[in-house]
C-alpha cells in the first residue's frame, strides 16, 4: 500500500477542502484535550505535526486520522494524577515518556503480529469504557463552563462534590459565554454540520473577550502560548519513573489498539478499500514515539474526526498534511491569536465533542437487544467512572476474558436419535439403541469434564437402553491432552455399558493427532457424516428407506 493511496487529481480540490475543515476541527478540540491531560495547549498542537504526518504517510487506513481524543487526555491526566508528585515539570516530562512507552508498546504489538488482539475488547465493554470517562470529562469541563475551580481532584467523585461545593462562586459572564457556544455548536451541528462551528465559537468568543476585557472580570483565558515548532527531546526521568509508567501506558495501548483498528476495519469495509491491521498498529507506534520525544502525549484514533473526514468526502490521508501544514503556520505565526480564548468557550467545545462518547444510545440499545451485555457494559461504566479508567480496563479485560471463557466452558451439545419423518411431522423412532453427539467447541480442559458429564447422562436418560454412540467431530476442532485423558475415563464407562462408540466427520489431517492422543483407537469407526453412520447401524440399506431417515430430537430435524 504506498502512502497517500486513493488520491488523484480529479479528488485533490476535495481532499485539499477537507484538510481545511480539518484543521477548524481539530485545533480547537487539541486545545481543550491538552487542558484535560493536564498538560500546556503547545503538547495538543505538537501533536498535529510530526505525529500526524508520520502516521499518515505509514497507516494503511485512507481515513483515519490520529490525534489525542478525550479518552486519552482523559487517561492521562487520571493516571499520573497520583505520579507526578514532585512539580508540574515532572508531570509533563511522564506524560511524554508515557507516550514513548505506548509507542513501544505499538511497535512490538506490529512487529508480532498482534492485531489481532484488538477484538479482546467486545463492542459493550467499549461503549461502558469510553462512556465512564466521556461523563469524567463532562464533569470537569461544566466546571470550566460555569467558572468554577474546583481543584486537582481527578476522579469523577472528587469533581462532582468540588462542582456542588464551590456552584455558589460561578461566574456570571463565563456561564453567558458557554451559554451562547453550546447553543452554537448544538443548533449549527444540527442545521448546517459542513460548517466548521467550533472554529467559530472559539473565534467569535475570543473577539468578544478581548473587546469587552471580560477576562479581567473573572473570565478564564488561556493565555500565552509560545511560539515556535516542537523540537526534539528525550523525557529525562529516572528509570523508577519509567518504570511506573509501564502500567499506564499499556492500558492506553490497549484502548487505543481496540477503537484504532475497530474504526479503521468499520471505514475500510465501508468505503471498500483493503486495510493492514498490523500496518495500522506500526503507524500508531511511530506516532505515539514521535509524539513523546517532540513535547506532546498520547495519540489515537480520533472517531470525531474520522467520521467529520468521511461526511466531507475524503477518502484519503492529505487532510492530515494539510492539518499538519496549518499547525506549523499557527505555532510559527498566529500563537498571539490564541492568548486571549476563553476557558468557558474551549469547556464548551470539548463538552459538546464528548456527548456522543456517553454513549447513551447504545446503551439502551444493549439494553433492548440482551440485557446481560447491558450488565457488562454497566459495570464497566460504574468502574471507570467511580475507580479510575485503570481500574476500568483491568475490569474489562476480565470480562471479557470471562464472557470468551463462558460458552467455551458450557459449550452447546446436540443429541440426536435415528427415527423416520412422518407425514404428519412426528417422528417415528426407528432405533432408539443409536445416540448421536454433536458439540460445537473444541474438546480443552475448561470443558471436557461437562462434556462427559453431558454424554453419561444422555446415555443414562434414554427411555432404551443406548447401544451405539456416535461423536460427531465436525465442531470440535482442536484436542488438548487434559480433554484427551477425559475422553479415555468416559471410552471406559461407555465400555462398562456396553455402548459401542464410533466417530462422524473427523478431519483426515487430525487423525494421527487424535490416535497419538488416545482419543481415536485404531479399530474405531469413522463415518464420513452423520446419516451414513446412522444408515449403517440402524440397517437402513434400501434408498426410500433412508431417504426418510432423519436425525433429530424432539422433533428438530439435524441440518
Amino acid at each position: 500500500m504506498r502512502p497517500l493511496a486513493g488520491l488523484s487529481r480529479t479528488n485533490l480540490l476535495t481532499e485539499f477542502s477537507a484538510g481545511v475543515t480539518l484543521i477548524a476541527i481539530a485545533i480547537p478540540l487539541n486545545i481543550g484535550y491538552a487542558q484535560i491531560a493536564g498538560l500546556p495547549p503547545t503538547a495538543g498542537l505538537y501533536a498535529l505535526v510530526v505525529p500526524t504526518i508520520i502516521f499518515a504517510l505509514v497507516v494503511s487506513s485512507r481515513q483515519v486520522v490520529a490525534s489525542p481524543d478525550a479518552a486519552t487526555a482523559a487517561l492521562v491526566a487520571s493516571s499520573l494524577g497520583g505520579l507526578a508528585i514532585v512539580d508540574q515539570s515532572n508531570y509533563v516530562a511522564m506524560a511524554f515518556a508515557q507516550a514513548v512507552l505506548s509507542g513501544g508498546f505499538f511497535v512490538l504489538a506490529a512487529v508480532f503480529k498482534l492485531g489481532a488482539l484488538a477484538n479482546l475488547l467486545s463492542h459493550p465493554i467499549l461503549v461502558g469504557f469510553i462512556g465512564g470517562l466521556a461523563l469524567g470529562i463532562l464533569t470537569s469541563q461544566v466546571a470550566k463552563m460555569l467558572g468554577v475551580h474546583t481543584g486537582s481532584g481527578g476522579e469523577f467523585v472528587e469533581k462532582l462534590t468540588g462542582l456542588v461545593s464551590r456552584i455558589g462562586t460561578a461566574d456570571l459572564p463565563s456561564i453567558a459565554i458557554s451559554a451562547v457556544s453550546v447553543a452554537v455548536l448544538l443548533l449549527g451541528r444540527r442545521w448546517a454540520p459542513a460548517v466548521p462551528w467550533a472554529l467559530l465559537v472559539m473565534v467569535g468568543a475570543t473577539v468578544v473577550v478581548a473587546t469587552t476585557h471580560a477576562d479581567e472580570h473573572g473570565v478564564s483565558v488561556l493565555g500565552a502560548v509560545p511560539a515556535g515548532l516542537p523540537t526534539f527531546t528525550v523525557p529525562d526521568l529516572t528509570l523508577t519513573q519509567w518504570s511506573a509508567l509501564v502500567p499506564s501506558a499499556l492500558a492506553l495501548t490497549l484502548v487505543t489498539m481496540a477503537e484504532g483498528v475497530l474504526v479503521s476495519r468499520s471505514y475500510a469495509e465501508k468505503r471498500g478499500y483493503p486495510v493492514d491491521a498490523d500496518r495500522d498498529l506500526m503507524a500508531f507506534g511511530l506516532a505515539n514515539l514521535a509524539s513523546g520525544v517532540q513535547g506532546s502525549f498520547a495519540v489515537g484514533a480520533s472517531t470525531s474526526r474520522t467520521a467529520a473526514m468521511d461526511q466531507s468526502g475524503s477518502r484519503t490521508q492529505l487532510p492530515a498534511l494539510v492539518l499538519a501544514v496549518g499547525t506549523v503556520l499557527l505555532l510559527l505565526f498566529g500563537t498571539s491569536l490564541l492568548a486571549e480564548i476563553p476557558s468557558p468557550a474551549i469547556g464548551a467545545i470539548v463538552g459538546v465533542a464528548v456527548l456522543p462518547l456517553l454513549g447513551i444510545g447504545d446503551l439502551r440499545e444493549l439494553w433492548r437487544l440482551d440485557r446481560a451485555e447491558f450488565g457488562v457494559a454497566a459495570v464497566c461504566f460504574l468502574v471507570t467512572l467511580l475507580v479510575g479508567p485503570l481500574a476500568g480496563i483491568f475490569v474489562s479485560f476480565i470480562l471479557a476474558l470471562a464472557n470468551f471463557i463462558r460458552p467455551a466452558t458450557n459449550p452447546p451439545i446436540d443429541f440426536f436419535t435415528a427415527g423416520r419423518q412422518q407425514p404428519s411431522g412426528d417422528i417415528e423412532m426407528i432405533d432408539p439403541g443409536l445416540l448421536v453427539v454433536q458439540m460445537r467447541s473444541p474438546l480443552f480442559f475448561a470443558n471436557s469434564t461437562e462434556f462427559q458429564r453431558r454424554v453419561r447422562d444422555a446415555v443414562a436418560d434414554e427411555r432404551r437402553p443406548v447401544r451405539y454412540l456416535v461423536i460427531d467431530m465436525d465442531g470440535i476442532h482442536t484436542v488438548d491432552v487434559t480433554a484427551a485423558q477425559q475422553f479415555g475415563r468416559l471410552r471406559a464407562w461407555l465400555t462398562e455399558q456396553q455402548v459401542s462408540l464410533a466417530f462422524s466427520r473427523v478431519d483426515p489431517a487430525a487423525v494421527r493427532r487424535l490416535r497419538r492422543l488416545g482419543l481415536l483407537q485404531p479399530d474405531d469407526t469413522l463415518y464420513p457424516d452423520d446419516r451414513a453412520a446412522a444408515k449403517q447401524i440402524t440397517g437402513a440399506a434400501e434408498p426410500e428407506l433412508y431417504e426418510k431417515l432423519v436425525l433429530s430430537r424432539s422433533g428438530r430435524r439435524l441440518t
